[in-house]
């Protein structure tokens, strides 16, 4: 019997896995190097986990995982890399992953401070 050597990287997929089909989360985003591209969505592919993927360069790819819903919100966001977000859209994005909303708030209003002062 042999067993799978995981990298880090994808041990961490794993249990990100794990939690979304527990329903501790509804919904993942997940970064990672490119090269485990092929492993990561066949393994969603084999749980029937709708995904969608976002190349940020350097060899590192988001992959976005969980509910339908959720996920057709994010396609109507992911026309732009994640800095270009407007603080409204960054806002809901880290709600949508579960983030602490406190700390969702607090990001919100330096975001959108900083926004206000570029545009005076």
């Amino acid at each position: 019997m042999q067993t799978e050597i995981l990298p880090p990287d994808m041990k961490v997929l794993t249990n990100h896995i794990y939690e979304y089909k527990k329903g501790v989360r509804r919904m993942v985003l997940f970064t990672f190097n490119k090269k485990y591209e092929q492993y990561a969505t066949a393994r969603l592919r084999r749980q029937n986990i709708d995904y969608i993927l976002q190349p940020v360069g350097n060899d590192r790819v988001n992959l976005y995982f969980g509910r339908g819903e959720c996920l057709k919100a994010i396609r109507l966001m992911l026309n732009r890399p994640l800095n270009m977000l407007s603080p409204e859209e960054d806002f809901i994005l880290g709600a949508m992953l579960g983030y602490d909303i406190c700390a969702q708030c607090e990001r919100y209003c330096e975001r959108k401070c900083r926004s206000c002062k570029k545009a005076q």
